[in-house]
């Protein structure tokens, strides 16, 4: 995903301005030029344009509607609206930093093109409109990353497909990848083996480092699931529909990674992807049965569609031992953090207070909204099993997210500051630069974190 291209081309300037600001720029303009405006109904309404008629010689102007507020989304929607051709953009009465503007008119460009060409070109932000931005470019970048690894389908996004996303990283930036694949899973990461095990495409753990081994450790963790049939306990064709974005955790992970390198973070990176397939066959993992995870816990498997959690715990269990920094995970857990937050909201858990109000600032700042749900305590009562230490999902139909949390937390170490999201990873309708599909939710609030956490610590220190 481009976010300032440069092709060369007459550049249009756009006046973008709020319904209450219309007035006031109307009144200092030519009658002629009000008459044409009132004339095209144009009110400054957001997300609609006016095209003014051309002026002696100078560029060719249009009004744009944008919220009074202004913000990250007031333009993104200009990409797809305008006219193909380049643009410039001035503010009128309303504040649009150029950063915003940048990366709100970026995402807006986006466009899964891998298997349908685009209709047209979007409209181009003209780099001496917003400045050169290298890491607004960046940002844009990993979210586009983030969204074309979820909306690529499951023929063409298996195991070792996340794996080769996570080599061309390497590739790139540098770092090492490692990969424990199939039946090599079963000594250190058995809960992930079961759950990929019926699939002709072998599960695989993916290890990515990066960095400097002395600096701080920030470990991230994604759930890889790449098609989620529900296993033995199968999901209706209607829940079925979407599951390649079941791997959501892992785009996420990926898409920080991609940050975390590009800015040359000063941390030691570590990203541990639990990749599977949860398929049906002869060998599929049942209802009832027990596993015994990495870290000794033994789960009874009370329904093979709570395949998630079981897919990283093995890999949570390892980050814990590490003792990082940081550890947080991401993953297209439950339908109960729907029903709590609805589809746009990232919904998140953390055994930190400190750490879960740093992250909602950031969030607030960054127009990327998350809600903290409870690890309430008195709720793993659901998760006790009459044989085994744990059960791998709650009975009762309630606090789905909450129990799915406490199941993970069975696998840190309290000591170690842990976010865990459970994200859709999918827009459900168009919105203004958040097209259907594939989503980065919570992504830019973790990246405005780290940087906060990493970059400002080095620069006082």
């Amino acid at each position: 995903m481009a976010a300032l291209p440069s092709e060369a081309g007459p550049v249009r300037l756009l006046i973008a301005l709020s319904s209450a600001a219309l007035p006031e720029w109307l009144e200092t303009q030519p009658s002629a030029l009000r008459d044409w405006v009132a004339a095209s109904g144009f009110s400054a309404k957001p997300h609609t344009f006016c095209l003014l008629p051309e002026a002696g010689g100078g560029p060719r102007r249009l009004l744009y509607g944008v919220p009074p507020e202004g913000g990250l989304w007031a333009l993104a929607d200009a990409p797809r609206l305008l006219p193909e051709g380049r643009y410039r953009v001035e503010p009128w009465g309303v504040e649009l930093a150029p950063e915003t503007v940048a990366l709100g008119w970026a995402l807006g460009s986006y466009r899964f093109d891998a298997y349908k060409a685009a209709e047209r070109l979007p409209a181009q932000l003209t780099e001496d409109g917003a400045g050169r931005l290298t890491s607004v470019e960046t940002l844009a970048e990993a979210i586009g990353l983030t969204r074309d690894l979820i909306n690529t389908p499951a023929n063409a996004m298996m195991p070792h497909d996340l794996a080769a996303a996570a080599e061309r990283m390497v590739e790139r930036f540098g770092g090492r990848v490692r990969q424990v694949v199939g039946d090599a899973l079963l000594a250190d990461y058995p809960c992930l083996h079961a759950v990929g095990r019926a699939s002709v495409q072998p599960p695989r753990l993916i290890d990515l480092c990066w960095g400097d081994e002395t600096a701080p450790r920030v470990t991230l963790v994604g759930k890889g699931v790449c098609f989620d049939s529900g296993g033995l306990d199968i999901k209706p064709s209607k829940g079925m529909r979407q599951m390649k974005k079941d791997m959501g955790g892992a785009a996420h992970v990926l898409g920080l990674a991609h940050l975390i390198m590009a800015e040359r973070l000063p941390v030691r990176l570590r990203v541990l992807i639990g990749a599977a397939e949860n398929a049906i066959a002869g060998n599929a993992f049942r209802p009832g049965d027990v596993l015994r995870a990495r870290n000794g816990l033994t789960i009874e498997v009370d329904n093979t569609d709570a395949e998630g959690r079981l897919a990283i715990c093995d890999a949570l269990s390892e980050a814990s031992a590490e003792r990082p920094e940081l550890l947080i995970d991401f993953a297209t857990l439950t339908g109960a953090a729907r029903v709590a937050v609805g589809t746009e909201i990232a919904a998140y858990f953390s055994n930190d207070d400190a750490l879960a109000r740093e992250l909602e600032m950031h969030a607030a700042h960054s127009d990327d909204p998350v809600w903290r749900l409870p690890l309430h305590a008195a709720y793993r009562h659901e998760l006790e099993s009459p044989i085994a230490d744990l059960l791998n999902c709650g009975t009762s139909g309630y606090a789905g997210a909450t129990t799915a949390a406490l199941f993970l937390q069975s696998f840190i170490d309290q000591s170690v500051p842990w976010l865990h999201f459970d994200v859709m990873a999918w827009n459900l309708r168009q919105r203004p630069g958040r097209p259907v599909g594939g989503e980065a939710m919570g992504l830019r609030a973790v990246w405005a974190l780290l940087q906060a956490r990493f970059v400002s610590s080095q620069t006082e220190c």
